[in-house]
């Protein structure tokens, strides 16, 4: 992780400079290693004769000049960066280096398609890897028109920022047929979101409200691409971002390509977005998977404003990036799409995500302290995209849904191409709404930690309130108290189901707040404080409202008030409130009643983790066995080829354990058992294989079987993991001498192999790699990419040995080694993983 660039450098570097523009040239048809890179930088200095320096890593620097002079590579270029002493007034630097390809998903990524044995190449630069392609000022607030010029074999396609005004323009070559490229000058951009895609990729065009719009795959996955919904989600996002920001999409043309092996979601280069290929479905998928992907879409769209076109000054404020973005795309699928249920996926996925990561020891204020590169790497978080994302929805309902986008047009208008910081953003909030926002940005951007709400009420001899309020709390460490608004929803049964007979909206503040418009009201059967769920915050139910939640969940009406429900559940449990068995048995219970695909997965998955993480493991294959009971039950009834059914044999194959139910899976994989409706399907035969390596009753000539069967990229991916999920002390050891040499794996087969060894039924196996964990993090720390050195420190960690032991060594290994911070706080949420599991295991081993 060298070139670790720091705050305090990035801000002497934009005091003394003002960078004009980059000039690129790209030769791709040389080896599979390395690629020619020159770049010629025109910048100012405001100090003539002060030093500075470009960042670039490449395994070979050719030549250096500065304003004409040469300098010499062997004394100015070291550890990624290259000095550059005695600037001028005005500077040009000519750059000329082999640069290499990349396999971890950093800097321009090289993959070869094993189906057809083409080459494809991505770049991804966030958070700061162009350098790795070409010489730059690698900070945000350095912002410069960027041309690019590619030499290409003649069949691929090239993409950049900006349409090419010279395409595919023949040159001679005696060996294989060569274009070049050329990209004219982008508008100012900052060095991150600019990009290069090239490869013989599949391509499909289009064109909406003036904009050219592209969507590309791979040639061997275009038989799956489903381009026309990608383009209808597309165009659905334009016609209401223009609306919604009233100002028209910044850059010339829209392309979106979905890349291999990509270590991210989406990544919004402008006018070139990238994307994770898994989302080109080659099996069925449920609905769920299709409303994720359009998020993805309208999140990344939103970034082509608030992001490329208005970018955060240093990485401190990279929440005004990623928060505002995933409002605004929930926002979008909620009023523009066929996904109007939205805001309940919001609550299930990203609103959980954001409270488990504001829970951990490392939790930090949604405007965090970034002082370094290293430390931003492990800020892309819940905190950083989820909480701020809902308290920016929060805000919205303080100043007003008008106030809140006339003060976001405002301030495009102010800062288009320019760098910003949190208080350009206030100040125009506050111009557009009239409310002072300085009380609101310190309790809810600059503290960390999550409140708690309580109802608190007493009833009479008639059955109403006497008296009611909500009882707010805060976790010690994080004492903050805040303002919320929010609404107490009253729900009684009734005969059909469970509805809301009463709202009542209200700030809440303090440690108490009353709320008499609700005395007199009959005592419902559930109280749902935070209901709509406008604010941030945990929830706890009354007695009468939890026992509703756990007899009668799925007769809730409205799938956001139900999740809120199944929420709160799972605090309590998380927390050690409510026993792991007990929450298992309310999703036995109520799972049936949940017609909402995405948070029946959701908690499905959630149901596995408390049965592995927080049941007493006395009790755990007993869990196991009665969850899976119920999903055979409901894969048989579900409706024929519905999502629902394809979800219960999903969490069937998760749950399975016994060898009743693993012949069960056995029987679906090999055909002897069918099920009408459901299709088993490449990706769900990967699915059953894995549960059945998992539990030893298949093995690598099953996997040599199945690969064989799909021999693709996403098939090898499969089958790395199998192998490394193998039950065998054998297995393990091959499987982690493959991880220790992680520089020989591409970055999707490092992580699926990660996964498959972590598998959390092989706690018992994994003993023995603790002690080995702890002894190679720090080197890796030191000697791989951010990217392999960050995913080994979080899925290597040993979090399924829940003792006392596992914490003793993590707290050894801190005291002793003083590991950086970033990998520091790694091992403190790991560590704080096992904490919470033990005093989980504790509650439920109590109540057995």
């Amino acid at each position: 992780m060298a070139g670790n660039l720091t705050r305090d450098e990035a801000r002497e570097r934009a005091r003394i400079l003002d960078v004009t523009s980059y000039d690129v040239e790209l030769d791709l048809t040389g080896g599979d290693q390395t690629f020619a890179s020159t770049t010629v930088i025109r910048f100012d200095s405001s100090e003539p004769g002060a030093r500075t320096f470009v960042d670039l890593v490449a395994p070979r620097v050719r030549s250096v000049e500065l304003n004409g002079r040469a300098l010499d590579p062997a004394e100015v270029v070291a550890d990624g960066r290259i000095a550059l002493p005695e600037l001028a007034a005005s500077n040009e630097l000519r750059v000329v280096a082999d640069a290499a390809y990349m396999r971890t998903g950093e800097g321009l990524h090289r993959f070869v398609d094993p189906v057809d044995g083409n080459a494809y190449l991505y770049t991804q630069f966030e958070t700061a890897d162009a350098h790795r392609m070409y010489a730059c000022f690698d900070q945000p607030d350095l912002k410069a028109t960027f041309e690019l010029t590619v030499l290409a074999p003649a069949d691929f396609e090239v993409v950049s920022n900006t349409a090419p005004d010279a395409v595919r323009e023949p040159v001679a070559d005696a060996d294989r047929p060569k274009a070049r490229w050329h990209f004219p000058p982008t508008k100012p951009l900052s060095t991150y979101v600019t990009a290069l895609i090239a490869g013989p990729y599949h391509a499909v065009r289009d064109e909406h409200d003036g904009i050219p719009l592209g969507v590309y795959c791979r040639a061997s996955l275009a038989e799956h691409l489903d381009a026309d919904a990608i383009l209808e989600v597309t165009k659905q996002g334009f016609d209401f971002y223009h609306g919604l920001f009233d100002l028209r999409y910044p850059f010339e043309k829209y392309d979106q390509l979905f890349v291999p092996e990509f270590n991210a979601g989406a990544m919004e280069n402008a006018g070139a977005v990238t994307f994770l290929e898994d989302y080109v479905f080659r099996s069925r998928v449920t609905d769920a998977r299709y409303e994720r992907r359009a998020e993805t879409i309208l999140h990344e769209m939103a970034h082509m404003w608030f992001g490329d076109l208005v970018t955060m000054r240093w990485w401190d404020d990279l929440w005004l990036n990623e928060s505002f973005a995933t409002f605004a795309s929930v926002y979008c699928q909620a009023e523009a799409t066929r996904w109007q249920d939205a805001w309940t996926t919001f609550a299930n996925v990203e609103k959980a995500w954001a409270l488990r990561q504001d829970q951990l020891p490392s939790t930090h204020p949604i405007a965090a302290d970034i002082p370094d590169m290293q430390a931003v790497e492990v800020n892309f978080d819940g905190i950083t995209y989820a909480k701020g994302a809902s308290v920016l929805k929060q805000l919205v309902a303080y100043v007003g849904v008008d106030a809140f986008f006339a003060g976001v047009r405002a301030y495009f208008a102010e800062h288009a191409w320019g760098n910003t910081e949190l208080g350009d953003l206030l100040r125009q909030l506050e111009a557009a709404s009239g409310r002072d926002l300085s009380t609101w940005s310190r309790e809810w951007l600059e503290t960390a930690g999550v409140n708690t709400m309580r109802p608190e009420f007493t009833v009479g001899e008639d059955g109403a309130f006497t008296s009611f309020a909500v009882l707010q709390e805060a976790a010690p460490e994080h004492p903050t108290l805040r303002s919320h608004r929010l609404a107490i929803g009253l729900y009684d049964r009734t005969s059909d189901g469970i509805v809301r007979r009463e709202r009542v909206e209200l700030d809440v503040a303090g440690e108490r707040t009353e709320v008499p418009q609700l005395v007199g009201h009959a005592q419902p059967d559930l109280v749902l404080v935070n209901d709509d769920d406008l604010t941030f915050t945990k929830i706890r139910l009354d007695e009468r409202s939890l026992r509703t939640v756990i007899e009668s969940i799925g007769d809730i009406r409205g799938s956001l008030p139900r999740a809120l429900g199944f929420s709160a559940a799972w605090d309590m449990t998380r927390d050690a409130e409510m026993a792991a068995r007990d929450y298992v048995s309310l999703v036995i219970s109520g799972i049936g009643g949940v017609t909402d695909v995405s948070v029946a997965q959701m908690l499905l998955r959630q149901a596995v983790s408390a049965l592995y993480n927080y049941a007493d493991p006395k009790s755990r294959d007993a869990g196991f066995a009665r969850l899976a009971d119920r999903l055979r039950d409901l894969l048989t009834a579900a409706e024929p080829g519905s999502d629902l059914q394809l979800v219960y044999a999903q969490g069937f194959a998760d749950a399975a354990v016994s060898g009743e139910h693993l012949s069960l899976l056995q029987g679906l994989l090999d055909g002897a058992i069918t099920v009408e409706g459901l299709a088993i399907d490449t990706d769900l035969r990967w699915t059953l294989l894995r549960r059945l390596v998992a539990r030893g009753q298949a093995g690598e000539a099953e996997i040599a079987a199945e690969l064989e069967s799909d021999p693709t990229a996403a098939g090898e991916r499969s089958a790395a993991g199998c192998r490394a999920a193998i039950p065998t002390v054998e297995a393990k050891a091959l499987t982690w001498d493959r991880l220790r040499s992680a520089e020989k794996m591409a970055n999707a087969e490092f992580r699926a192999t990660l996964l498959g060894f972590s598998e959390p039924a092989h706690a018992e196996l994994l003993r023995p790699y603790r002690d080995r964990y702890f002894a190679l993090v720090g080197e890796a720390w030191r000697n791989w990419t951010g990217e392999f050195a960050q995913t080994f420190a979080e899925l290597a960690y040993p979090g399924s040995l829940i003792e006392e032991e596992t914490l003793r060594a993590t707290d050894a290994y801190i005291e002793q080694e003083r590991p950086a911070p970033a990998l520091r706080r790694l091992l403190i949420e790991g560590r704080a993983g096992v904490e919470r599991a033990l005093r989980a295991r504790a509650k439920d081993a109590a109540a057995g």
